[in-house]
């Protein structure tokens, strides 16, 4: 195996649960994994040694994910019957998984800025500078995202009697 393919392929658990929760779809979130491996490998040569893979292919992923947000926008959506399914399942018996599915709501509720900020540092535990690189916004920016999201999620799992845990923030 290349260099390149194991770089790359390392990175396909993160890639797969940071699509999955951009997207909130686990077909959608498929299709931008591979989409964000397919481009990744063809402009491998663009990357640079030293830097951080995880944040070149999160730039990647959010890249397309934004377009794809964007054409989205712009045309009608077409959901066939065999689509439009719960994909949940049958509902959760235990707290902790009713614990987990109000917060993925209210994680699908955050406006998409706020939300690939939170999921970036919150669930993928990239640091603030990190984050700015990925989503090629300032630091601050980063900051006041991130804030605002928590802020939102927290009134909004309170709302439904979930008492999130204290956050660390970076300094």
């Amino acid at each position: 195996m290349q260099e390149k393919d194991r770089l790359i392929i390392e990175q396909i658990p993160r890639l797969r649960r940071y699509a999955r929760a951009l997207t909130g779809n686990a077909n959608a979130a498929e299709d931008l994994v591979q989409d964000c491996l397919e481009r990744s490998w063809n402009k491998f040569h663009l990357w640079q040694r030293g830097s951080n893979m995880r944040a070149w292919m999160f730039t990647i992923m959010h890249n397309i994910h934004v377009n794809q947000v964007r054409k989205a926008i712009s045309r009608p959506t077409v959901v066939s019957l065999a689509e439009w399914t719960d994909d949940r399942g049958v509902k959760p018996v235990q707290e902790k998984r009713v614990e987990v599915r109000n917060v993925g709501a209210a994680l699908e509720l955050l406006p998409e800025e706020q939300r690939a900020v939170v999921l970036l540092i919150g669930l993928e535990e990239l640091s603030y500078l990190e984050v700015a690189k990925v989503l090629d916004i300032p630091i601050g920016t980063v900051m006041s995202r991130l804030s605002r999201g928590r802020e939102r999620l927290r009134q909004m799992l309170s709302d439904v009697g979930v008492e999130p845990k204290e956050t660390v923030t970076e300094t």
